[in-house]
């Protein structure tokens, strides 16, 4: 069944019809700006399996950390921040951490500057009793 009111339809190069913008999102959900948040992040995800992690903001990805380390001790990778929006280059990130028995984990070298959309922390400690061990 065809409704040429709601079907419009152009003519390309070649002589064929093509349906218009308007009809193909009639075929899924419109793309608001959360759905194509959520798709760029499960992209990223799927390229970089085990690598990154979703966090509590939806802009923002981080590396996986490992599920137990010695307190004081450097990571045995370079903990990023990537940011999936806009962030300019030299805007200044720190990171806070903490679980169900330390709400404020005490950390050192925590911050860092962003640089093309990451900002990398080259020896973040989770010190004390950081919740993390």
């Amino acid at each position: 069944m065809h409704l040429s009111s709601e079907v419009s339809s152009t003519t390309n190069g070649l002589g064929h019809e093509a349906p218009s913008s308007s009809y193909c999102q009639g075929l899924s959900q419109p793309l608001t700006a959360e759905l194509l948040a959520e798709r760029t992040i499960e992209g990223l995800l799927a390229d970089h399996p085990g690598e990154l992690v979703k966090t509590g903001c939806p802009h923002v990805v981080c590396t996986v950390l490992p599920p137990h380390w010695r307190s004081n001790k450097t990571l045995p990778v370079a903990f990023k921040v990537v940011a999936l929006g806009d962030v300019g280059d030299g805007t200044l990130v720190t990171v806070r951490a903490g679980n169900d028995e330390n709400c404020s984990a005490e950390l050192r070298n925590c911050t860092a500057v962003m640089k093309n959309q990451v900002a990398k922390f080259n020896d973040l400690r989770f010190v004390g009793r950081s919740g993390r061990g």
